[in-house]
């Protein structure tokens, strides 16, 4: 199954509500929802009130990468406000399987979020204790940023070692997808897509998560 995830951050953030209709128009799975400290990453966005409001307005799970230094102080705060999935980087987590665990026991999907220039072999010791991998395919900390094709090939290896261990991990890939990109990603192993500007900057945001999700089919066949 193909997962199609409008990221917010993207979209007018004077109007989040109109954000969340549109994922809703478009037949979104999921709204992808970053978090960034200005600390971990060169940019300051939205906090758990804003997660907690946008909770109380969509159907839809919130897909939430927290894009964060030391995410163990957050867990609690993100986890109350409704996220149904929470992504923590590698680059970010003293104690990794911890916080994996801690999401889980906190009622959300868990996740680990890699940053382009990070290896997945780094992850073989912890798939067992995460339900997604978050490969970013730019250097995080802004939306609208070009594709790093080089991330397919991070997908292919990583999608290989979960066949080979028979893990019920899926891969999510966040940064510069669009209709050109979206088959290859899923032909790499990508089941779920998160898009930004190829949405939320389209001249009909609604229909482009639909042209989304068919290119990205074609890559399923």
């Amino acid at each position: 199954m193909i997962e199609i995830a409008p990221s917010v951050l993207a979209a007018d953030l004077a109007d989040l509500a109109g954000a969340l209709d549109i994922a809703e128009r478009g037949g979104a799975d999921l709204v992808h929802v970053d978090v960034m400290d200005g600390h971990f990453v060169p940019n300051l966005t939205i906090g758990p009130p804003v997660v907690a409001a946008l909770a109380r307005r969509t159907r839809l799970p919130l897909d939430v990468h927290l894009m964060v230094e030391a995410p163990e102080r957050l867990l609690d705060a993100y986890l109350a406000a409704g996220a149904a999935r929470l992504a923590v980087h590698w680059e970010a987590a003293t104690h990794l399987d911890r916080l994996l665990g801690a999401i889980r026991a906190g009622g959300a999907r868990a996740g680990v979020a890699v940053n382009p220039a990070t290896p997945v072999e780094n992850l073989v010791d912890v798939l067992h204790a995460c339900d997604f991998v978050l490969l970013m395919s730019v250097n995080p900390g802004f939306a609208g940023q070009a594709f790093l094709p080089r991330t397919l090939d991070k997908a292919r290896r990583l999608s290989a070692e979960i066949a080979t261990r028979a893990l019920p991990v899926t891969l999510e890939l966040d940064g510069g997808v669009g209709l050109g990109n979206a088959a290859a990603a899923v032909r790499s192993g990508v089941k779920t897509l998160v898009a930004g500007s190829s949405v939320y900057g389209a001249a009909d945001p609604v229909a482009a998560i639909g042209a989304l999700r068919r290119a990205a089919l074609e890559g399923s066949r």
